[in-house]
């Protein structure tokens, strides 16, 4: 194994704290060509589709590859803005955001954002980090609720980094925060938010991502975590339990996934005489494609053909600022006893600059 070159060290080097923001990541345009390469790296991930790769790998290449790029590619295009991806967009707006709330705090730390499919990549983000110095880094992937298809694959990709780096830093993962007094008051407040402008409709439904139910039986905790989510955002929006439905959506194949699934209960509730429901994601903290489309254009869609007469969907918490304020607390706490005050010196800071520019990113 050849170990990739490191900065020049220096003696008297300032230690330097980084912080990694890591989100799921977006195809780079809506072409059939991109999802394609997005979507071989994204389902590759024996994470993602646990089914031996000698059985998955044709079906993935031989049928999936074939059939599916071109749909999402289409998915895409009606969500697709003219600054990009709204993902990566939100995902750069909160980066930015964390910078200046830690900042304000008197924390002066390097945050930047990578993506554990597509780019920039875990790998690029690392790179650009220790460019710049960062001899601490802390990862805190945007996904409040812990699975090991999603955290637990960004700390695979972090450990895939670490094989080839001759100094590793310090790292420090963030597993989850669903519970985050922070996370659910920025989920209530951008509820009332919506109510202000709208009106309350008859039922709250949260929508979460699901996952194949067999990684409950597993041990995996994400059902538990999304309920406990769920229950302590009814609590702090003072609702009685008839009022909150939690579903799950994005079903992918034939198995059986979390349940109750999002579509269906959205049509049985139309067709029981509901008139009304609002709708959130709160497991996804950036508007996507999962809430963009197959929430407020496919299910927005699927409600009112069934009989309902008004689906009001409720934004991401994206750059809220009751959520970046709870971000940087989260990204506080778990940087507690690491000097997040240190500064480059001119001459160090000119080399991370060079670095960090040939890598493609920015000081």
């Amino acid at each position: 194994m050849t170990l990739r070159p490191e900065p020049p060290h220096r003696h008297g080097d300032v230690e330097r704290v980084g912080v990694l923001l890591v989100n799921l990541g977006t195809p780079s345009e809506p072409t059939p060509a991109a999802l394609r390469r997005y979507l071989a790296e994204f389902l590759s991930d024996p994470r993602v589709v646990e089914i031996p790769r000698i059985l998955w790998l044709p079906i993935l290449y031989g049928i999936v590859l074939s059939a599916r790029p071109a749909k999402s590619a289409a998915k895409y295009a009606t969500i697709w803005t003219p600054e990009g991806s709204p993902l990566a967009v939100w995902s750069d707006r909160q980066a930015v955001g964390l910078s200046q709330a830690l900042q304000a705090r008197g924390h002066r730390v390097q945050v930047r954002v990578a993506m554990r499919y597509g780019e920039p990549s875990v790998a690029r983000g690392l790179d650009a980090l220790r460019a710049e110095g960062a001899t601490r880094v802390l990862v805190l992937p945007l996904y409040p609720q812990y699975a090991s298809a999603t955290t637990g694959s960004v700390s695979d990709a972090v450990m895939k980094w670490s094989a080839g780096a001759r100094r590793l830093p310090e790292f420090r993962f963030v597993n989850e925060y669903h519970d985050d007094t922070g996370y659910i008051d920025a989920l209530a407040e951008r509820v009332r938010q919506h109510w202000r402008q709208h009106g309350q409709g008859e039922r709250l439904l949260l929508s979460f991502h699901g996952v194949p139910h067999r990684t409950l039986v597993l041990g995996d905790p994400y059902h538990c975590q999304c309920h406990k989510t769920a229950r302590l955002l009814r609590e702090r929006l003072e609702l009685p339990e008839e009022r909150v439905v939690v579903t799950f959506q994005s079903r992918f194949g034939n198995a059986k996934w979390l349940e109750p699934y999002t579509e269906p209960t959205l049509r049985r509730l139309a067709a029981e005489g509901l008139r009304r429901v609002d709708v959130m994601c709160p497991g996804f903290v950036s508007d996507c494609l999962e809430t963009l489309e197959e929430i407020n254009e496919e299910a927005r869609e699927a409600f009112l053909a069934s009989g309902g007469e008004r689906f009001e969907y409720i934004e991401c918490l994206n750059d809220q600022p009751a959520w970046i304020e709870a971000l940087a607390t989260v990204a506080e706490r778990h940087m507690a006893g690491w000097d997040t005050q240190a500064r480059l010196d001119p001459a160090q800071a000119s080399i991370t600059r060079e670095r960090a520019t040939a890598l493609g990113a920015t000081i």
